[in-house]
């Protein structure tokens, strides 16, 4: 079971070297400590200043990395924006989500040919976890996800780390050594990695007919493929259209700002919760 498991993630990212951990958090943790390993005089970990995850911000602490959080267009990440905090900071690697705040792709070849020869490239791709140009190897170094509550695969439990490098893969041993995925998740995990294919497909066409029926709304990034839907307002009335209309469908929402989708008055549709 373990070999099937193993077998699909990496013919998911495009890594042969993976590793499933009891958390999504623990293998953003190994994924930093492999960078920190791999150039030590590097010292700053950029992530993106919305779009992002809880513990981008708290973990290069920990590891005695600096941190400085990217300016973005609402979450997408400019190849120029990129390119001027390479050239300004000793960048050790680039953390970053895919979609940005599970709702808008990004560039993901792009980001990496920028960053190739100069930073590590961490992608968490617990948004696009299958998808064959959203979670793409050849474009990260390291490829993490979580297996938590909400996410394409639901198992309220684990998550994985793929590295390119194996010898990179390596570093991380300590790590791997005192944390293990649970076997019981096994039968349940390969169940919903066979079946994140046809979720994803399903949550984004869900996402497109609510932007259809919001058009005149101002979403942010209408034209970006994700899995949430985010819409700004700039009256309480407009904000009590948006709400009234995820009542009646159902939709579980979350306000803005809040750094994890974005930085703006904006109400985020989790169409990711939906089973």
């Amino acid at each position: 079971m373990h070999n099937q498991i193993i077998n699909l993630l990496k013919k998911y990212t495009k890594h042969d070297n993976i590793e499933l951990t009891s958390r999504g958090n623990t293998a953003i943790f190994a994924a930093l400590y492999i960078a920190r390993k791999i150039n030590q005089k590097k010292k700053t970990v950029l992530i993106p200043d919305q779009g992002g995850w809880l513990t981008y911000k708290k973990y290069p602490k920990m590891l005695e990395l600096n941190l400085v959080e990217l300016k973005t267009n609402d979450g997408i990440i400019e190849p120029e924006d990129l390119k001027e905090a390479l050239e300004k900071y000793d960048v050790n690697c680039l953390l970053y989500e895919n979609p940005a705040g599970y709702f808008a792709n990004l560039n993901i070849k792009e980001i990496y040919e920028i960053c190739k020869g100069k930073c590590s490239v961490i992608l968490d791709a617990s948004g696009c976890i299958s998808d064959k140009e959203m979670c793409n190897g050849d474009y990260a170094d390291f490829i993490i996800s979580s297996f938590g509550r909400w996410k394409p695969v639901w198992l309220e439990y684990g998550g994985f780390i793929s590295v390119k490098n194996k010898d990179h893969y390596l570093f991380a041993n300590e790590i791997f050594n005192t944390t293990a995925f649970d076997e019981k998740y096994y039968d349940e995990l390969l169940t919903k990695l066979k079946d994140v294919p046809s979720r994803l497909k399903k949550l984004n066409k869900i996402s497109k007919q609510i932007k259809s029926d919001l058009k005149n709304k101002k979403i942010i990034h209408p034209d970006k493929d994700g899995i949430n839907v985010i819409i700004a307002f700039a009256s309480v009335e407009e904000k009590q259209e948006i709400i009234d209309y995820c009542e009646k469908y159902k939709y579980e929402y979350t306000e803005c700002p809040r750094y994890i989708r974005i930085m703006q008055d904006a109400i985020s549709i989790e169409v990711k919760r939906l089973r």
